[in-house]
C-alpha cells in the first residue's frame, strides 16, 4: 500500500504563512504514514480578485517556493505536490504551474492547459495557459503519479493523455469556486476521471468560503476512500498497487478505446 494524503488549505497573498501551513500539514501527513502530500492550486500565492500582485509575486521553477518544498520533502521523506504561481513570458501574466517536488529536486512540473474563462471568471486575463506535451509523470513505491489543475478536469482528454503516459494515479491541486451545483461537479468529474481511465485520483482544494473544499480520494472505480469537508486538514488514503490492474483487468475500457487524442495548439 502507498498511503497518499490531500491537504486543505486557504493560500491567502501572505507567502510566509502559506509555507507555515504547508509544513504544518506536511508534518501530519507524514504522521499518518503519506508518502505523497497534495496540496492546492495557488499554493505559493492567492488573492482574490486577482490584480498586479500576481505577477509581483510570482517564482521561478528554482526559486524560494520549490527549495523549501524540497527541503520540507527531504525532512519528512515524502513527495509534496503544490501549485506555485511562476514567472510567465508575458511579464504582465503568470503560468498556474504544478510542481511534484522530492527530497532532491523537482520530479514533474504542469502548467495548467485548460483556463478558468468560464462561471463568470477570466483566469486568461492574468494567466498564460500551458503548452500541450508528452505529460510528466514520477514514480513513488511502485505508483506513478500524473498531474493536472482544477478546471482541467473538466476536459476528460487530460486524462487520457496521463493514462497513455502510464499514470496510475492523477493528482489535481484546485482552488474549485463555489456557486449552485459546483459541490455536485467536483464529486461528479474526480469520480468520472477515475472511472473512465480506471485509475485512483486524489484531489486538493480550498476551503470555503471561496473554494468548497471536499478534498478527496478516489479509488479505480470510483469510490471515495478518504475525503475533507470544508475545514483545513489532511485526509490519507491507502492504494494498492494492484487495484489498477484487477480494475483494468475486469473493465478494459482503455484497451478497447478506438480513438486517441490529438492537441490542438
Amino acid at each position: 500500500m502507498t498511503a497518499v494524503a490531500v491537504a486543505q488549505f486557504a493560500p491567502s497573498a501572505d507567502e510566509e504563512d502559506n509555507l507555515a501551513v504547508i509544513r504544518r500539514l506536511t508534518a501530519t501527513a507524514a504522521e499518518r504514514g503519506a508518502r505523497v502530500v497534495v496540496f492546492p492550486e495557488y499554493a505559493s500565492y492567492f488573492v482574490d480578485p486577482f490584480d498586479a500582485s500576481l505577477a509581483e509575486h510570482a517564482q521561478d521553477l528554482d526559486g524560494p517556493f520549490a527549495a523549501a518544498l524540497t527541503a520540507l520533502a527531504a525532512q519528512h521523506d515524502v513527495h509534496i505536490v503544490a501549485g506555485l504561481v511562476e514567472h510567465a513570458d508575458d511579464q504582465r501574466r503568470v503560468r498556474n504551474t504544478v510542481i511534484a517536488v522530492s527530497a532532491a529536486s523537482i520530479v514533474a512540473r504542469y502548467r495548467k492547459l485548460h483556463l478558468y474563462d468560464a462561471f463568470g471568471q477570466r483566469e486568461s486575463d492574468w494567466v498564460e495557459a500551458g503548452r500541450s506535451g508528452e505529460p510528466e509523470t514520477f514514480e513513488v513505491d511502485g505508483l506513478r503519479f500524473g498531474l493536472m489543475t482544477c478546471y482541467d478536469i473538466r476536459f476528460p482528454e487530460v486524462g487520457r493523455l496521463l493514462a497513455d503516459a502510464g499514470a496510475e494515479v492523477f493528482l489535481i491541486p484546485a482552488e474549485w469556486v463555489r456557486g449552485p451545483l459546483k459541490e455536485h461537479h467536483w464529486r461528479t468529474l474526480v469520480q468520472a476521471r477515475a472511472i473512465e481511465n480506471t485509475v485512483f485520483v486524489a484531489a486538493a482544494d480550498h476551503p470555503p468560503p471561496l473554494g468548497i473544499g471536499c478534498s478527496m480520494i478516489v479509488d479505480p472505480q470510483g469510490v471515495e476512500i478518504a475525503a475533507i469537508g470544508t475545514t483545513t486538514d489532511v485526509a490519507v488514503g491507502h492504494l494498492d498497487p494492484s487495484a489498477v490492474e484487477r480494475v483494468r483487468r475486469v473493465n478494459p475500457a482503455l484497451a478497447l478505446r478506438r480513438f486517441r487524442v490529438e492537441a490542438k495548439d
